[in-house]
């Protein structure tokens, strides 16, 4: 293991990154969490607090702005953090990105071409996403009612928890240098099956209906979402309709010799409230 004192997380206060930072320093790390406006600033927008987040680190965790210049970003971010002596970068990347097409990888090449040792963190869609994803948790959280167009279609939905600890030990330990991480769940469901399975363990009557894609998009033009948003929800959730990646795989695994916790975990530890 590494000097633990060196491990740079960005988002560190978001939703992968609070976790990431928490299985860090339960290795016994103390990270740097970074973020717009805390002790540690960084900001993508912003490229004069890059070098200073990059003072004495080793490692970062590495979450994107999301945005159309992501990697390019990402790549000047990457040869900066290569000029300052950082010797691994744990990048968060997405299983959905991996199966949509090489053209949407432009981030990840940006890491791996970078000079430093790399690894790639691909999850599926997140368990938590019933609780922390707005166009999820809210319905679920006002109405008791989930509307989207996957239909039928299943996802082998990751524990947080889990890729927080595969990160952790990518960041910190030898043996995950130049290596992508698929990560999911031990076992594939539905949203019907997932809301079912909440519905069951909170007491609460929540249903999943499925609608159509033009459905679909009148509805988030009704919440006023732009057009370039809904088009990518919905290319996303056609992704999980089609079940272009609904096989569970063995990334946690093969990261942390033990299989991936079952999204029944994540229902039984989470206060789901009461509508």
């Amino acid at each position: 293991m590494n000097d633990p004192s060196r491990v740079l997380v960005l988002g560190g206060t978001g939703k992968t990154g609070s976790r990431v930072a928490s299985a860090l320093r339960r290795r016994g790390a103390d990270p740097a969490v970074a973020s717009r406006r805390g002790p540690v600033r960084f900001d993508w927008a912003d490229r004069s607090t890059w070098g200073p987040a990059l003072d004495g680190v080793d490692a970062v965790y590495v979450v994107d702005s999301q945005g159309p210049d992501a990697p390019e970003e990402v790549r000047a971010f990457a040869d900066l953090a290569a000029g300052a002596g950082v010797r691994r970068l744990v990048l968060l990347s997405s299983r959905t990105l991996g199966e949509m097409g090489e053209d949407l990888l432009a981030t990840e090449r940006a890491v791996k071409e970078s000079g430093v040792r790399w690894t790639i963190l691909r999850p599926t869609w997140f368990a938590q996403n019933f609780t922390e994803l707005d166009f999820i948790a809210s319905p679920l959280d006002d109405t008791g009612e989930l509307r989207l167009p996957t239909g039928d279609g299943r996802e082998a939905f990751i524990d947080l928890e889990d890729l927080a600890e595969v990160a952790a030990v990518a960041l910190t330990g030898d043996g995950h240098a130049g290596r992508t991480y698929v990560l999911s769940g031990p076992r594939s469901l539905s949203f019907a099956e997932a809301v079912g399975e909440i519905a069951r363990a909170s007491g609460r009557a929540l249903r999943f209906v499925p609608v159509g894609e033009e459905e679909y998009r009148a509805e988030l033009a009704a919440t006023g979402r732009p057009d370039a948003v809904a088009e990518e929800m919905i290319a996303v959730l056609r992704h999980v309709r089609l079940e272009r990646g609904w096989e569970p795989t063995d990334g946690v695994l093969r990261a942390l010799g033990r299989p991936p916790r079952d999204f029944a975990d994540y229902v039984a530890r989470t206060d789901f409230g009461t509508g």
